[in-house]
């Protein structure tokens, strides 16, 4: 039977490419750089009209209004006298000679057209005021405008940090540098996309494939150790057997969960930092009294918006860690919990070995121990701290490690409420 011919598929978005030749005519593309300089220019141009139109209003009227002369010629007892209310000089100017006389006049023409002069000034400026403060406050909401497409593709940016990889820009409007941008992002998202979505379909089938077949292995081991006829030999072989797998079931599961942890939590509801890490201490405590570690603290009230299994396996590794790493007399271990600063603290102090602090960053990276390179020991796979300092991000947190004087180690773990 012939296969069914696959659907015809939507050609691929065309995305630009900078090797691709540009256009025979790029400036006529309306690109930011052109409407810029359109905008500025354009304001420039109509500020200017508009001052060199006041300008010319207040000349013509300070014109029209020294059309009369600052002088009078009247006649009084048969005399030809001059009056002027802005120059006194020519008032009652008799006995003057004609060259006294006319310097008079001159001098009160001058005193007018200075007047005229300064007036025209000062209601220049401030008409150059008014513009100034319209030209700023249009210019602000044409940048905003302008800007728009910006703020538009950061506030998706914002949006695919919070592990929302579905927001696209879809961007419209002239093709130009922003429209670029915002394809360029948006095909990177899409890409982005279809990885985390192939990583979460690898993480669930390796999920499955790993952990039947470990299942199996113990199911088996264990009904071959319930036979009490089995020689001892073959029970010994099979404890052996039977640890080395529930220690690979543990690296299964640690690093299932690492690779979880590695996204954000899109899923979050309240959850009590006390009550996650009462719960890590009640776990521990049957192992931490066979060690002979006395476990401490008190856990105050902090509740965190995050996953709360993922919260649990963080202080369970913290609790079991500062167990396992301890001193073979008189250790102990404080766990302790608060709101500090608006941020929920979990800090986990512990004696223990001297641990130097160029050793602190190792700690954190997989399969790494103190003073080694890879993992042989059975107190852990050597995932621990690594699974803890993932999920702290992923609940946009952080951990910090310190040294303590005589040794041990202070783990502090903040999360934002």
């Amino acid at each position: 039977m012939a296969a069914a011919p696959a659907p015809p598929q939507a050609p691929p978005k065309p995305t630009w490419d900078p090797r691709r030749p540009q256009a025979p005519f790029p400036w006529l593309r309306p690109t930011i750089r052109i409407r810029l300089t359109l905008l500025y220019g354009g304001m420039f141009l109509i500020a200017g009209i508009l001052l060199l139109s006041i300008i010319y209003l207040l000349a013509a009227q300070a014109i029209s209004t020294g059309n009369q002369p600052p002088f009078k010629i009247v006649s009084a007892s048969n005399e030809i006298k001059v009056a002027s209310a802005d120059c006194p000089a020519v008032n009652n100017a008799t006995g003057l000679t004609l060259t006294q006389f006319n310097s008079a006049i001159s001098d009160c023409i001058d005193h007018s057209r200075q007047a005229a002069l300064d007036n025209l000034l000062s209601r220049s400026l401030l008409a150059l005021l008014g513009l100034a403060v319209i030209a700023f406050a249009f210019g602000y909401a044409m940048a905003g405008r302008v800007l728009s497409p910006l703020g538009r593709i950061t506030r998706t940016a914002r949006a695919v940090a919070g592990s929302d990889l579905s927001r696209r820009i879809e961007l419209d409007g002239p093709d130009d540098e922003f429209k670029e941008l915002a394809d360029t992002f948006d095909d990177m998202l899409e890409r982005l996309q279809r990885a985390f979505t192939a990583q979460q379909r690898f993480v669930g089938n390796a999920s499955h494939e790993l952990r039947t077949p470990l299942a199996i292995n113990r199911t088996l081991l264990e009904v071959h150790l319930s036979d009490p006829n089995a020689p001892v030999e073959l029970q010994q072989l099979g404890k052996t057997l039977l640890a080395t797998n529930e220690r690979s079931e543990q690296l299964v599961e640690g690093l299932l969960l690492l690779a979880r942890s590695d996204n954000q939590i899109v899923e979050r509801k309240p959850v009590d930092l006390a009550e996650v890490a009462e719960q890590a201490v009640d776990q521990v405590h049957a192992e931490a009294e066979a060690k002979g570690v006395v476990i401490r603290g008190e856990q105050k009230p902090a509740v965190v918006q995050g996953n709360g299994v993922l919260l649990e396996r963080i202080a369970l590794n913290l609790v079991q860690n500062a167990v396992r790493y301890n001193v073979p007399e008189d250790g102990w271990v404080e766990v302790t919990t608060e709101v500090q600063h608006g941020h929920a603290v979990l800090v986990v102090s512990n004696t223990g070995p001297v641990v130097p602090a160029y050793e602190i960053d190792n700690l954190f990276e997989p399969f790494r121990r103190l003073r080694t390179e890879r993992t042989g020991s059975d107190k852990g796979v050597g995932l621990g701290l690594s699974i803890v300092r993932s999920v702290a991000r992923a609940h946009g947190g952080h951990i910090a490690a310190q040294p303590r004087e005589g040794g041990g180690l202070v783990m502090r773990v903040t999360l934002p409420v």
